[in-house]
């Protein structure tokens, strides 16, 4: 055999690489911009604007575009006209198959159905998110109560407002029964409590992606803090006026905290068990549905600082705090327990 003939093709030049790019190019351009001047027509005055023809034409355009994307990669063009192409067929695909409702629509689709079905679907993981609050709670309480200086171990300066083991019956009483009326404090601390309490739930639900366990005791920690301030209330024999104080938004926000942290605990069994699919398919799959719980909670998670920081802060009658909890309690047991049935 000659060597002639034994010897490797060369690859294609730059210069080959661009006439056959321009060729291309001149055959399925037309196509290409067609679809651009649609696209981009339909991104700065919406897809309403288009036509009924347009509509037509566009899948057809679009499945064109993305068998010239193909073909471009196979014979390797250049790295620009390939990149124009995959942007295209992106902004297109977004267009063709992305969703056909405005924002509220959608918005109220979610949580009127999406919302309140992935509630009911991991029960169990929001059960055993309230079993660790409830448990951290009867620890802090039993704690505390055994020895008072514990209540510094599981409150922060800053969290006991100056309340602790020492406070007289008085100026516990002043802070659950106090009344602020100005509108720039009261816009202040709402704004301040939405903030903590939404940092507090998606903490419990970041620390899904470690497994797990860290969800766990974020949970029972927040349980502990709550004994403690129950425990130095019930010492002075303002135990119930404790609840009723912070029932009202804590219905709401303590609800919410164990939606995150059951988001949280979703990633971390996804991460442990992922069963007969790949660990980090498994974590996709199931992290999706858990960030449908996680978002649920920010209206949430709004509608508990302003009760705390508006409805709280101005009512002090004991039957209104009590009926505002029960009423909540009511609302949002019907809401996760219906919603969403009937539609589907």
């Amino acid at each position: 055999m000659s060597a002639r003939a034994v010897q490797p093709v060369q690859p294609s030049t730059a210069r080959e690489i661009e006439a056959r790019s321009v060729q291309f190019r001149r055959d399925r351009e037309a196509t290409w911009l067609e679809l651009e001047e649609m696209v981009e027509r339909a991104e700065k005055r919406g897809p309403r604007r288009l036509s009924a023809e347009d509509l037509s034409r566009l899948p057809a355009l679009h499945r064109a575009t993305v068998s010239s994307l193909s073909v471009a990669r196979a014979i390797t063009l250049d790295r620009g006209l390939i990149a124009y192409l995959d942007n295209l067929c992106v902004r297109a695909h977004l267009l063709v198959y992305g969703p056909s409702v405005g924002l509220i629509k959608s918005t109220r689709r979610f949580m009127s159905q999406r919302f309140p079905e992935t509630v009911r679907r991991y029960a169990k993981a929001v059960a055993v998110a309230w079993a660790c609050m409830i448990i951290g709670t009867l620890a802090g309480l039993a704690l505390t109560r055994s020895d008072p200086e514990m209540f510094y171990v599981f409150v922060g300066k800053n969290l006991a407002g100056g309340r602790g083991p020492m406070s007289t019956r008085d100026e516990l009483r002043n802070v659950l029964y106090g009344i602020h009326k100005s509108p720039d404090a009261l816009a202040y601390l709402t704004s301040e409590l939405f903030t903590h309490n939404t940092r507090v739930g998606f903490t419990a639900f970041a620390f899904g992606m470690l497994f797990g366990l860290p969800v766990f005791l974020a949970l029972i920690y927040n349980g502990l803090i709550l004994g403690a301030f129950w425990a130095i209330h019930l010492d002075q024999g303002l135990g119930l006026d404790l609840w009723l104080w912070l029932l009202p938004h804590g219905v709401t926000e303590l609800l919410a905290i164990s939606l995150c942290g059951a988001a949280g605990l979703i990633l971390g069994h996804a991460l442990l068990f992922p069963g007969q699919r790949p660990r980090m398919q498994n974590l996709g799959i199931e992290g999706r549905n858990a960030a449908v719980l996680v978002i649920g909670t920010i209206p949430m998670f709004l509608l508990a600082g302003l009760i705390e920081g508006v409805l709280r802060q101005l009512v002090n009658d004991v039957a209104v705090r009590g009926a505002v909890s029960l009423l909540t309690a009511l609302l949002w047991g019907w809401y996760f327990a219906r919603m969403g049935r009937e539609t589907r």
